[in-house]
């Protein structure tokens, strides 16, 4: 993908109340080229959000995590793509059965460009100890790279891990796949509940392609001013 400028940006409106996330979509959609919705919103409002965000212009990220059996998530996943999604996510945990049914539903579910499925590795709010809490013995990184061949394996068409991953993933996958970077800040922004977070300059550095920002963006009392802040540091402009 490859992605520059601010199709290279994703601002997370994780949210629950709709006027705030069509009124916040509104806002950043100059300066991003995605806007991700998640499982809270999605729950709340459903598939017609989905439109609805998505008329106001920039690609929809819909990031549910979908983790199931096989059969169910290829449905699931032509679900998503028939609501408008250009880019959906999957746990890589699934395993290569549920990935390769992902990618097979996400083509299935739409008459145009399929979305691209990303593969969730390890998420940023998971560290060695709580992966070993899991059962799960690996470093983080070495779990993320090795998620990320499978996938690559299974026929998705890339992987969303953290930027310290990102170098190695894109060592192992080659430079077409996609690499979805969260747990983005700025150099003064709160980590919050993420534990493995980089600024814009060091995951796009790494080898990112789509960087995804939220709370620095959505929280602040100007989010089109935050969001171009952002897009600014992106191209070192800060």
């Amino acid at each position: 993908m490859r992605a520059h400028g601010k199709d290279a940006l994703c601002i997370a409106l994780d949210g629950s109340d709709r006027r705030w996330i069509l009124a916040t979509a509104r806002a950043v959609a100059p300066h991003a080229g995605w806007l991700k919705l998640g499982l809270e919103a999605f729950v709340a409002h459903g598939p017609r959000l989905v439109a609805d965000v998505a008329e106001i212009g920039p690609r929809i990220f819909l990031d549910l995590k979908l983790h199931d059996i096989p059969s169910t998530v290829e449905r699931a996943a032509a679900n998503c793509a028939a609501c408008g999604a250009a880019m959906l996510t999957v746990h890589a945990g699934g395993g290569r059965r549920m990935l390769e049914a992902a990618a097979a539903g996400a083509a299935a579910g739409t008459a145009g460009p399929p979305p691209t499925v990303v593969a969730v590795t390890v998420l940023t709010s998971l560290d060695r100890s709580a992966l070993e809490e899991l059962g799960l013995g690996l470093e983080p990184g070495d779990l993320v790279v090795a998620w990320a061949a499978l996938a690559r394996a299974a026929g998705v068409g890339g992987v969303v891990a953290s930027a310290r991953e990102a170098a190695a993933v894109r060592r192992s996958c080659g430079g077409e796949f996609v690499i979805v970077t969260p747990g983005i800040r700025p150099g003064a922004a709160a980590a919050d509940d993420q534990l493995r977070v980089v600024t814009p300059t060091e995951a796009l550095a790494a080898g990112a392609d789509v960087l995804v920002v939220g709370r620095p963006v959505t929280r602040s009392p100007d989010p089109a001013a935050a969001a171009l802040d952002i897009l600014n540091a992106m191209k070192g402009e800060a």
